[in-house]
């Protein structure tokens, strides 16, 4: 079992930075997938960011150049770095993680299976 609890959302102007944080409790294996993905009112849900086990990263277009996705070890902490925020950029967050099998390769989430936190709200107005 995985417990993920994001936090750091909040409201902010167009150009600025947000950083949100997801704690990460429980057995998480030493093969996993970790990231992040939002979802804006009467939108779909978008994969934003995510990061494997073995560091490797990968972005969505829309963020690309303006986010970077990190993990603390030491503190079981995956971070979400937010610079030049826009208004489009506005949405519930969550982090996700998933077990990777040897072999595989981390997907952009959401995942069909796996864990998923409660969210953390991010609202950017010009």
């Amino acid at each position: 079992q995985v417990q993920l609890v994001e936090s750091g959302g909040g409201s902010e102007e167009v150009g600025g930075s947000l950083t949100l944080s997801c704690a990460v409790s429980g057995y998480t294996g030493n093969r996993y997938c970790m990231g992040w993905f939002r979802q804006a009112p009467a939108k779909e849900r978008e994969g934003v960011a995510v990061l494997g086990s073995d560091g490797n990263t990968s972005y969505a277009e829309s963020v690309k150049g303006r986010f970077t996705i990190s993990k603390d070890n030491a503190k079981n902490t995956l971070y979400l770095q937010m610079n030049s925020l826009k208004p489009e950029d506005t949405g519930m967050y969550y982090c996700a993680h998933r077990f990777l099998v040897p072999g595989g390769i981390c997907n952009m989430p959401p995942f069909i299976s796996g864990y998923t936190g409660q969210g953390t709200q991010v609202t950017v107005s010009s």
